[in-house]
């Protein structure tokens, strides 16, 4: 079993602080699945303001974190090396259970079609102590990124 740590997963994913939303990979099958962690901390900056008396992750950010996991199986191929992959399509986006500061997001990401070769969809599922928090199925493109932005 392959596990990824942080400098691992930099390697991979071209995300950095504050977006860089993946601690751990435990498992991972190259363009199959992966397994992957996000420890969520109260000093994020997005509790800050959501909310500053009751912070909840935003579903956007949990959304994101999930398909990072998603992204480090499609990216771990040394052919996809410094690709980016990016959202085309979000569907069937379910939130559960609320996610706070504290809590531990185990998600499963599986790469549930592969069209065009540089396109496809991953189921992802991130779960707080063993429940299901949210559920979503992303579509995604691997691309080459822009010129300017590899420095």
């Amino acid at each position: 079993m392959t596990v990824l740590d942080i400098n691992e997963i930099k390697k991979i994913l071209p995300h950095r602080y504050p977006m860089l939303l993946v601690d751990r990979i435990l498992e991972i099958e190259p363009m199959k699945r992966a397994v992957g962690i996000k420890n969520i901390t109260a000093n994020e900056m997005q509790f800050l303001g959501h909310f500053p008396n009751e912070p909840i992750m935003p579903g956007v950010l949990l959304i994101e974190a999930m398909a990072q996991v998603g992204g480090v199986a499609m990216l771990y191929p040394e052919e996809n090396r410094g690709k980016i992959a990016v959202f085309a399509k979000i569907d069937n986006v379910r939130f559960r259970k609320q996610v706070i500061p504290g809590d531990q997001v185990v998600t499963t990401a599986e790469v549930t079609k592969i069209m065009r070769g540089n396109m496809g969809i991953i189921h992802c599922e991130g779960k707080v102590d063993g429940k299901v928090a949210c559920e979503c199925d992303c579509t995604f493109a691997i691309m080459d990124p822009k010129e300017d932005a590899k420095a």
